[in-house]
């Protein structure tokens, strides 16, 4: 926790406010004073678990704040108060007056938990890339359709048109969609078609192995640093989410190997058998057509129960270490979050209230 003075008040804000998946802000809540980040809460009172969901990956950031147990508390006694709340046996979910919605886990089977949690998470996902790939072909469509009421040629620029189309529906192949702070290449940029010249493969010693390209390199990363990157790139392979069905068959996977740790060890050796790998050299037109269909090779080529049973391993492997005492590797994501974020809130705070902060630290 950190604490700021706002005049006379005191102000005591949680240590984390930026996505450790996406970077985006988590935003805030007025409804819990014990814990004022994020609009979407969801917490397991029986084993004192709480999570952040960001509203823009849909992705939940667990916190182990030694504050949460009274955010716990609080959110406990506002979910039970509150009206406008759904709840079966094992989970509950209710919208506050403020606005803040509360999820509330019970004890449920972990199939169920797992089909309930990343059904809503890819559900959302998948929603909101169909509404963007729906406003790209009726906008490419109405440009078509307009040239010819105008009388204007437009089959030499069909191809054109299309590209255009694809763009809008898979996104720019150049977009960066990560920044990842790695141990011995810095801060990475990745764009998005480089996705398409990495792969998932198994290591030497049954760890998890990732080759991933990225702007002016590329490397191979393993183990638990490999993990981690992983977990930063596949929500980018797997921005349509899925079905339930698909999510079901995800669950199934993890389920039939015992548990995320045991499908991470395998995950490797099966996606070395289904990676279509994007070929190198070839004509100036080929190395063009690769550009434009990027989305079919590399870790776009994983059949898509089998990402989203990798991001869901790779995002529970996380929580366990976490839970069973590895909290620093969290703390040092949020910290690798907020800087990648360019979060800079300490550039505002004039000197004396900085001062403040380190006695208040016993630092001075």
């Amino acid at each position: 926790m950190t604490r700021a003075y706002d005049g006379a008040t005191l102000v005591i804000t949680p240590m984390f406010s930026t996505c450790i998946f996406c970077n985006k802000p988590l935003g805030q809540n007025e409804s819990l004073e014990a814990f004022p980040v994020g609009e979407r809460l969801a917490f397991d009172p029986a084993r004192g678990r709480l999570w952040v969901v960001c509203r823009a990956c849909e992705r939940w950031n667990l916190s182990p704040l030694e504050e949460r147990w009274e955010a716990i508390e609080q959110a406990e006694r506002l979910f039970r108060d509150t009206r406008r709340r759904v709840s079966t046996e094992n989970i509950g979910l209710a919208q506050l007056r403020e606005g803040t919605t509360l999820v509330r886990i019970g004890q449920p089977h972990r199939p169920e938990f797992a089909a309930w949690r990343y059904g809503d998470q890819f559900g959302r996902r998948r929603t909101r890339a169909l509404l963007v790939a729906g406003a790209g072909v009726a906008a490419t469509t109405a440009v078509l359709a307009g040239g010819a009421i105008a009388g204007v040629a437009v089959g030499g620029f069909s191809y054109a048109f299309v590209e255009v189309g694809r763009r809008l529906v898979y996104g720019s192949p150049e977009k960066i969609v990560a920044r990842i702070r790695t141990d011995r290449q810095g801060v990475i940029e990745v764009r998005r078609r480089h996705l398409a010249e990495s792969a998932i493969t198994p290591a030497d010693d049954g760890v998890l192995g990732l080759d991933l390209r990225f702007k002016n390199g590329s490397a191979r990363f393993t183990g638990p640093e490999a993990e981690r990157i992983a977990s930063i790139v596949l929500p980018k392979v797997n921005r349509f989410g899925g079905r339930k069905s698909d999510v079901a068959d995800a669950v199934r996977q993890i389920e039939d190997l015992g548990d995320s740790e045991r499908y991470l060890r395998d995950a490797g050796r099966q996606a070395q058998s289904l990676i279509k790998p994007m070929a190198a050299g070839g004509s100036k037109w080929k190395a063009q057509s690769r550009q434009s269909q990027f989305n079919k090779y590399g870790l776009y080529s994983l059949p898509t129960p089998h990402r989203l049973a990798l991001e869901m391993a790779l995002h529970e492997e996380a929580e366990r270490r976490a839970l069973e005492g590895e909290l620093a590797e969290l703390e040092r994501a949020w910290a690798e979050a907020e800087e990648v974020a360019g979060i800079a809130d300490n550039l505002l705070v004039p000197e004396s209230v900085a001062a403040q902060f380190r006695r208040l630290k016993g630092e001075e």
